[in-house]
């Protein structure tokens, strides 16, 4: 196993302590946590490029690493009433869409591949950021105010439904040119 992937299967594992972590009120320890799984995500994207490890395996872990981790905490967090769940239904909806569409392609022997857009990359900064943000603010309640993260909860809300249409439109295109073949 490639050590890009085992980072991704390093992210996997760290979703269900981060949601317990989450659950318990262990904030500090989730946002230690986010932060790991974040560097994790950022060293294996490196490492497979640097060491030319990139896998038909790894183009498959890395967003499934990412998308667990990222739908268990808007999830978590929107139970705990610490993030709305209007933008929790949001995140979880486009990425039920997104797979949704993927194994349509799958069942259908359509072939695609796995290349996340510029503005899905632009949406998960902001998802990953907000849910940061919403640590930030449980583990520091009174250094900051939760008003600037209105804006960000937005942001997240609009790029998320924005890739959201991306991958449908994309994915029409494709099902059109697979039928005139």
């Amino acid at each position: 196993m490639s050590i890009p992937n085992f980072l991704s299967l390093v992210r996997i594992i760290l979703v269900p302590v981060m949601v317990i972590l989450l659950i318990d009120g262990a904030f500090r320890e989730a946002l230690i946590v986010l932060t790991s799984a974040g560097l994790t995500d950022a060293l294996d994207g490196f490492l497979a490029r640097v060491l030319h490890q990139r896998t038909s395996l790894g183009a498959y872990l890395d967003p499934i690493a990412d998308k667990t981790l990222i739908t268990s905490c808007f999830v978590t967090l929107s139970i705990l009433g610490i993030i709305p769940s209007w933008l929790a239904v949001i995140v979880v909806s486009r990425d039920f869409i997104i797979i949704l569409g993927a194994v349509i392609f799958f069942m259908s022997s359509i072939p695609f591949e796995i290349k996340p857009a510029l503005v899905s990359k632009i949406t998960t900064v902001f998802q990953i950021i907000t849910v940061f943000a919403a640590l930030i603010i449980k583990i520091f309640p009174h250094e900051f105010h939760k008003l600037w993260v209105l804006p960000l909860e937005w942001g997240t809300a609009f790029f998320t439904i924005l890739s959201g249409f991306y991958y449908i439109t994309k994915g029409v295109k494709i099902i059109n040119i697979y039928n005139k073949e």
